[in-house]
């Protein structure tokens, strides 16, 4: 029974009262030593302004301050517990704790309220249904607790930002899910089950999906959702060994099972085909769970939101939980994307595993890494051949990955194309890393998840994912092409699994480990074959680079330059104003400044100041300066120059 503090109106206090057959009436809650029995309109007074006024409101009920004994104060010297000298306190509606301040009570209820405990012990409170809102992403409907987006005041947390992740998660799986059938899956950190609902909604019988969550709260809440989208659900947890199935899928006949226990545990336990890392902040904690058991030739994805450290905010963090020393860069996103990958390998080569990077993304609240495991100690150890270090110059940011060999070298300053260590006094460079120097993209996956993406009408990823693949066939968009990537003549698409006429889930696996070798053999081949085709390292900032006093052309002319000039060059989806380029810093700053029109112009066109003229003008000072014509002769080249195209502005100098 709920206690006589918590009341819907001022009436029913005085109708606990009225109980009393006397005259004078005692306060109901208040002790006879406190307050003694009074008059009716005297009471009346009592209640509204010590009791009433003072209340904590919660759900239309009114939690009124109470002077009773109801619970013990800490015991004396001689152990005793004295009731009497009990203060004033509160009752909690929902769990019956007593709370001495007001301020903690209605903080005490607030908490209540952010982890979804808004049902009351007491019959006489009815639970609030409709509490939990429901939303909706990609078909797919999930209730949410209050503060859903805060993840420090929820167990069950649910971010919409990162929708597009979720989307290009599910088309990696939708890619796997056509090379083999069924797949397990694991969503290792389901929170509200969202995604794990997509994975069994969309693509149906073609996988078997697993959702776990250490939290109660976060499970109970992913059966609920598991039963709002009409799913049977299997649940499992570490302490009991029988299944029990619960919900019955009236449109549906899909299971989903659900389990609640350590992510580590349950990768520990069983095997997957396809595993999912989304804990809060990094998850370098679970990589060793995630390769020891998983499947040979499957897909392990990992989300890290720790930006702080990954993006060099929080370098010490970094080098804590990663093992990297890093600096803030132009390029720092990549950085951050290499820096995940190199964890990742050193986790996957522990567990005698090599790694095929098929994605890697960085936009600003996440790092998505996706990765194809290939079994074996051949596989790992040219895995972690590709970890490396990396030069980098804080002067002019030129950068450069250090050789293979485990030799010192004198001056590892001649590794960097520029000068700036013989132009500049002290050290200009610093080494960073250890990181991940293989390519980030696999171009055949990523066309695939493209075609998935069209296929499920995934709009946010369709853009990310056309950027993706012209970054990493290193072309530019109007280059792009949107052929179908199950061609026929193509059967072997991401040189893993050969697809076959066959339209069984069992005939369209190259069966037996004999053929299975040759196909990670073949793949290999087709790796070293492909090196030489693999996209720049690294990228450059346009403004980053620009010149003072001149206006930049466009960046996709600038794009069209630089091809023009013999490098490969695509944007990239790092940095919106950055350029992917095999051209050396002093080449892309040459033909930058080469297209650029001085700001005095008063509007020019963009291209090369004078096309003709000036270029040999250009070229006349440049070699001038570069030895051919020294002292008096330099000077009057230059004068010459100068006083023929600017006679008005620079005859005097």
């Amino acid at each position: 029974e709920k206690h006589i503090s918590i009341q819907r109106y001022l009436a029913d206090l005085e109708k606990l009262a009225d109980l009393k057959e006397d005259e004078k009436k005692p306060c109901p809650l208040c002790p006879e030593e406190k307050f003694k029995a009074c008059y009716s309109h005297k009471l009346h007074r009592h209640l509204q302004n010590l009791h009433w006024k003072v209340s904590v409101e919660f759900e239309g009920y009114r939690m009124c301050i109470c002077h009773l004994p109801c619970r013990p104060v800490k015991p004396n010297l001689s152990g005793d517990q004295t009731f009497s000298k009990m203060g004033a306190h509160y009752h909690c509606i929902i769990c019956s704790a007593t709370i001495a301040r007001r301020t903690d009570m209605i903080g005490h209820i607030n908490r209540h309220v952010n982890k979804g405990e808004t049902e009351s012990r007491f019959i006489t409170v009815p639970a609030p249904k409709s509490s939990h809102e429901v939303l909706k992403e990609s078909a797919t409907d999930v209730q949410v607790l209050p503060n859903y987006s805060t993840p420090h005041k929820t167990d069950s947390y649910f971010n919409p930002k990162m929708k597009l992740n979720r989307q290009l998660i599910f088309c990696a799986l939708a890619v796997l899910a056509e090379e083999r059938k069924p797949l397990e899956c694991l969503d290792a950190f389901g929170a509200t089950g969202i995604m794990g609902l997509q994975w069994a909604k969309h693509l149906r019988s073609s996988v078997k999906v697993t959702i776990n969550d250490c939290n109660e709260n976060s499970v109970t809440m992913i059966q609920e959702n598991c039963h709002l989208n009409k799913m049977k659900v299997k649940v499992n947890s570490k302490d009991d060994d029988n299944d029990e199935a619960m919900g019955d899928g009236a449109e549906h006949t899909d299971t989903i099972e659900v389990t609640k226990m350590d992510a580590n545990v349950i990768m520990h336990l069983r095997s997957f085909d396809f595993i999912h890392l989304d804990p809060f902040g990094t998850s370098v904690n679970y990589l060793d769970s995630a390769f020891r058991n998983v499947r040979n030739l499957g897909i392990v994805s990992l989300t890290s939101t720790d930006i702080s450290s990954l993006y060099a905010k929080a370098q010490h963090v970094a080098l804590r939980h990663y093992g990297c020393n890093i600096v803030r860069t132009e390029y720092y996103k990549e950085l951050a994307a290499r820096i995940v990958i190199a964890a990742v390998t050193r986790a996957a080569a522990r567990c005698n595993k090599g790694i095929e990077v098929l994605l890697a993304v960085a936009l600003e609240h996440f790092v998505l890494v996706v990765v194809r495991v290939l079994r074996g100690p051949s596989p790992a150890d040219d895995s972690a051949k590709k970890i490396r270090y990396l030069i980098h110059c804080q002067w002019c940011e030129e950068r450069i990955f250090q050789k293979e060999g485990n030799m010192v070298e004198e001056n590892p300053y001649q590794q960097l194309p520029c000068d700036c260590h013989g132009s500049m006094p002290g050290k200009t460079a610093v080494v960073l890393g250890p990181l991940w120097s293989g390519a980030l993209f696999n171009t055949g996956f990523l066309r695939r998840m493209l075609f998935e993406a069209v296929q499920y009408g995934l709009d946010e990823a369709q853009p990310l994912l056309k950027t993706l693949v012209c970054e990493a066939e290193c072309t530019t968009s109007k280059h792009f092409s949107t052929h179908s990537p199950y061609d026929e003549n193509r059967q072997e698409e991401c040189g893993v699994y050969i697809k076959t006429p066959n339209t069984s889930a069992e005939s369209s696996l190259v069966p037996g480990k004999r053929k299975n070798d040759e196909v990670i053999r073949n793949t290999a081949k087709r790796q070293k074959s492909e090196n030489s085709a693999e996209h720049p390292a690294f990228y450059y900032n346009i403004h980053r680079h620009s010149i003072k006093g001149m206006n930049m052309p466009k960046l996709n002319k600038f794009l069209n330059y630089l091809s023009e000039a013999g490098y490969r060059v695509s944007r990239t989806h790092f940095d919106p104003m950055g350029v992917r380029t095999n051209a050396p810093l002093a080449q892309f700053k040459t033909v930058l400044l080469k297209y650029s029109t001085p700001t005095y112009t008063g509007g020019q066109a963009e291209g090369p100041l004078h096309l003709t003229e000036d270029v040999q003008a250009g070229e006349q000072v440049q070699a001038a300066a570069d030895g051919k014509a020294e002292g008096a002769e330099f000077l009057e080249v230059a004068a010459a120059v100068f006083t023929k195209d600017y006679p008005t502005h620079c005859a005097a100098d």
